[in-house]
């Protein structure tokens, strides 16, 4: 009996021995990482201020993320952020005791070692978090053990500098959840299009369920094992009294009801925008730097951009654009499809070869063989060579083996539009769709492309004409053909334009030559006037494209963008002053500093006066003129099909159609009291058109567009798009707009002679 207890006694002692000496080993192991022994651990520094690349918001003014800049797409998230269905459901599912250790549970750990993992990992969130900061993963068994005593060591520096709420935010924040979805706040917009505040209980669950193991619980390629895990969480979630039996029960029939809204650079909102602010924010980032004198990185610093952008309105722009053109394009096939030129009109063979081959030159294939050096023999019998490709199509993208040449020909066929929004009183853009389809249309049609704006300059002609000469908007003037004679303004011989219809009406009163676009009457006031006077006018509302001092600019013969014209047309509406038009607010760092304000420059052009008698006159365009059809409540056949009629507005809008020779440009910009938008649709070379005027012109090709986004705006309140008049000026005017009154003081005393 003596002797057995010897032999306990000697075995406890051997046992409490081994313990120490494996204690000791670990203890002497530990401190050794920890000095250094085996690499430099991350210092006090790197643990306060851990480095993640942090992607750069573009902000709407109401609130919304319309898109971002990124190398990871992480958006820092507070723990204020969080639904507390993510915390409770991450600490039930990842670490239990979280809110009881320090940053080792060694409970747990135990458990792993004595159950050889089958329980689990061992390591607590906060471990995890260490090892998604900063380590690489490890090659062999070796590393791995150093690695783990680094993230204990790590792990319990952590817990020491930081609260467990902002643990939990941080491991949030870095966890990838695949897709781009770097971080819960890109996670929740990417998998439910929502914050991720708003997350409800089966939402957290189904996210949390991924942290074991993103690849394998994919809710999108492995939807049943994403349900499955995610009915795990929610046990955990129910074990940790967390929800309840009834709710466990009710919540696990709930299917995955995943929004998936996966986020690019080509895809999403506004993604014509956001190509205008990354290249706006490559040339800000040179002459804007860090405290420290370095350049911000626009992938990785975590900038918040806020923008002047309305994501309602951009949605319903974008909405507007898709709807009318995809159905003009369809009309366009049909109507034209079938000729053997098609897309160009009027082109010889030798003609279509030239301007394909100029396509074929400026295209990155070319640019890319030609580098290598490849002769132009065998570069011309590559893109002549078929090949597998995916196409653009408004049914969807298309697999098919075309030659690259043949898709060159076959994206020149597509109609493209710009369209874009502005309060005139501010010059904030509301909304902005530089064309149909980023990916396979990068050109933007607002800023970047520039075309012959027609018609739609006539009122900068009227405009000058009034300010100059106090024309009434009854003053009637003739509808003839009238010459600018050779010598005069630098002309070479007689300029003697006629109206598109080869019809005149003898003498008209300026408001309905404007509404029926007279090219005769604007003939007339250049002659009054000369073009020195209209130039000085446009470099003062904001175009700063060439504008030439010659008569022919009287019928809009040079070329502007959607910005500057639409810009232009806002000092109509702002009672004579030009606000330009601006769509970033300001530049804040990742940690809400403001680094830069931008304010809109405005400038006096016109006087109140001017620029009421100005929209008295635009009115007109669509009471009676080109644009009237937005009144009707009734069409033909073909307005039906190809327009989307009927309009039937009601509420006074001031505008103009435009639409250039050959029908290659179609324009019509149209004004309410507190928004000016203008759409411009046309296909990327000029020679590709309808061949006839009514499917061609500006009230059949780009009034749709506007007609569509002001009615869905108007559908939605919230907005507060004005339905009202335009205001008149609080001062009694002196040029008589009531066509009625003028044509009873006309032949009185009370006029100026000059009129008479």
């Amino acid at each position: 009996m003596i002797k057995k207890i010897k032999n306990t006694t000697r075995y406890i002692r051997l046992f409490w021995l081994v313990i120490g000496v494996l204690f000791s080993l670990v203890l002497i192991f530990v401190s050794a990482i920890s000095l250094g022994f085996f690499g430099s651990l991350p210092g006090f520094e790197e643990i306060e201020n851990p480095k993640s690349n942090l992607a750069t918001q573009i902000i709407s003014l109401d609130g919304v993320v319309l898109g971002k800049f990124y190398k990871e797409n992480r958006t820092h998230a507070e723990f204020e952020d969080l639904s507390p269905h993510l915390v409770n459901a991450l600490v039930a599912t990842e670490d239990e005791r979280f809110y009881s250790h320090s940053g080792i549970d060694f409970k747990a750990l135990v458990r792993a070692v004595v159950l050889f993992g089958k329980a689990g990992g061992g390591s607590t969130i906060t471990q995890q978090l260490a090892k998604m900061l900063f380590h690489d993963p490890p090659g062999n068994i070796v590393e791995r053990i150093i690695q783990k005593g680094k993230e204990w060591i790590i792990a319990l520096r952590i817990e020491r500098h930081y609260s467990k709420q902002e643990i939990l935010a941080m491991y949030l924040n870095q966890f990838d959840f695949l897709y781009q979805a770097v971080g819960i706040e890109s996670a929740s917009q990417i998998y439910f299009d929502k914050k991720p505040k708003e997350l409800d209980i089966h939402e957290a669950a189904l996210l949390i369920g991924m942290a074991k193991n993103p690849s394998f619980f994919n809710p999108m390629r492995f939807p049943e094992r994403a349900l499955q895990r995610r009915n795990v969480v929610l046990k955990q979630m129910y074990r940790n009294n967390f929800i309840t039996l009834d709710e466990l029960d009710s919540i696990k029939e709930i299917p995955l009801s995943i929004k998936f809204r996966k986020q690019s650079h080509v895809e999403g909102l506004a993604s014509y925008l956001r190509e205008h602010i990354r290249l706006f924010l490559s040339e800000w980032v040179k002459n804007n730097r860090k405290p420290d004198g370095s350049m911000y990185n626009i992938y990785t610093d975590g900038l918040k951009v806020y923008t002047t952008i309305d994501s309602r309105m951009q949605k319903y722009a974008e909405e507007a654009v898709g709807e009318h053109i995809s159905n003009y394009q369809r009309v366009f096939f049909a109507r034209e499809g079938s000729r053997r030129d098609f897309p160009f009109v009027k082109l010889t063979e030798k003609e279509i070869q030239d301007l394909m081959m100029r396509a074929v030159k400026r295209s990155e294939r070319y640019k890319n063989l030609n580098s290598l050096g490849i002769s132009q023999d065998s570069i011309m019998k590559n893109f002549q060579t078929p090949i597998p490709m995916q196409i653009f199509s408004w049914n969807g993208e298309i697999d098919t083996i075309l030659s690259p040449l043949d898709s060159i020909r076959y994206y020149k066929s597509f109609y493209q539009s710009g369209f874009m929004a502005v309060e005139p009183q501010t010059g904030f853009i509301k909304a902005w769709v530089g064309g149909i389809n980023f990916k396979h249309f990068k050109f933007d049609n607002v800023y970047q492309a520039k075309r012959q704006v027609g018609s739609t300059f006539k009122p900068f002609l009227y405009a000058t004409a009034i300010k100059e000469k106090k024309y009434s908007p009854c003053f009637e003037v003739p509808d003839a053909r009238i010459c600018i004679e050779a010598g005069m303004y630098g002309l070479l011989k007689d300029w003697c334009p006629s109206n598109s219809d080869d019809k005149y009406q003898g003498m008209i009163t300026l408001k309905r030559a404007l509404a029926e676009s007279k090219n005769t009457v604007s003939t007339f006031l250049m002659k009054q006037i000369g073009p020195a006077s209209v130039v000085q006018l446009c470099r003062d509302i904001g175009i700063k494209s060439e504008v030439p001092e010659a008569p022919s600019i009287a019928l809009g013969t040079m070329d502007l963008s959607v910005y500057e014209l639409v810009g232009a047309y806002t000092t109509f509406a702002n009672k004579g002053t030009y606000t330009e038009p601006v769509v970033v607010l300001r530049i804040e760092d990742k940690n809400g500093l403001t680094l830069t304000e931008f304010e809109p420059f405005t400038r006096e052009v016109m006087s109140e006066e001017v620029a009421y008698v100005m929209l008295d006159i635009l009115k007109a365009v669509t009471q009676f003129g080109t644009g009237a059809r937005l009144r009707s409540r009734s069409g033909s056949y073909l307005d039906n099909v190809v327009t989307g009629f009927p309009w039937a507005f009601d509420n006074p809008i001031a505008g103009k159609t435009g639409t250039t020779q050959n029908n290659s440009d179609g324009w019509f910009v149209g004004m309410v009291p507190n928004l000016v938008a203008g759409a411009w649709v046309g296909c990327e070379d000029r020679s590709a058109h309808f061949r006839s005027t009514y499917f061609g012109q500006g009230a059949t090709a780009a009034m749709p567009v506007w007609a569509l986004f002001m009615k869905k705006c108007y559908a939605d309140p919230a907005l507060k798009i004005s339905r009202s008049d335009f205001e008149s000026p609080q001062e009694p005017i002196s040029i008589i707009t009531n066509c009625d009154e003028y044509r009873r003081k006309q032949n009185s005393d009370d006029l100026p002679e000059w009129i008479k």
